[in-house]
């Protein structure tokens, strides 16, 4: 047989042969739809980053009575710090209030402002969260910060203000120096 003959044998017996249809099993976005989807997941993972880097702990919270004074003090803070931080003698340079905030809010309003404050270099703050009498569940946010405050390496005390500051419906936090302070401190106390 020659070519020709082959070939055209081919097509006579290819003539009725129609081709298979198969359904696409991927759905291909086009192109502007992808770049939109792309942005919503990158906002949606950078929203959740944010919340994972969010460490205070939000299991079981010990309740705290409304009038109770809350206190802390971690191994290494002299008695005399302490003692100027429980009579208000330090200067508040920032003040935080908690008032009509869910605990959720609550949650990330102490974590930004630690942060800010540490960003800042304010070694004295004042977090306002009332006492919670007369409700169902009393002195929750009170009870927040009492757990939330001490799981902060940055803290280095806490303790119920003075009554011209809030009394038992705020609390003084103390914080360590940022490693540029130190520096400052250092240099001022070692000059030759």
């Amino acid at each position: 047989m020659s070519k020709n003959s082959e070939s055209d044998l081919f097509l006579q017996q290819m003539k009725d042969v129609k081709p298979i249809k198969v359904e696409e099993k991927v759905v291909l976005a086009s192109p502007q739809l992808d770049k939109t989807n792309s942005l919503t997941r990158r906002k949606a993972a950078t929203a959740e980053l944010a919340k994972d880097k969010n460490f205070l702990s939000g299991e079981y919270i010990e309740p705290v009575d409304p009038l109770a004074v809350i206190e802390f003090k971690r191994d290494g803070v002299q008695t005399g710090v302490y003692r100027n931080l429980r009579l208000g003698k330090y200067q508040i340079d920032a003040r935080l209030d908690l008032h009509h905030m869910t605990i959720d809010q609550a949650r990330n309003a102490v974590f930004q402002f630690i942060k800010d404050c540490m960003n800042h270099d304010i070694r004295c703050a004042l977090i306002t969260h009332g006492k919670g009498e007369g409700r169902n569940l009393p002195a929750q946010l009170k009870s927040c910060i009492a757990h939330w405050l001490p799981q902060f390496p940055e803290i280095l005390a806490f303790h119920s203000a003075q009554k011209q500051h809030g009394w038992v419906g705020a609390t003084y936090v103390l914080l360590r120096k940022s490693d540029k302070k130190k520096l400052e401190t250092w240099e001022m106390h070692n000059k030759r």
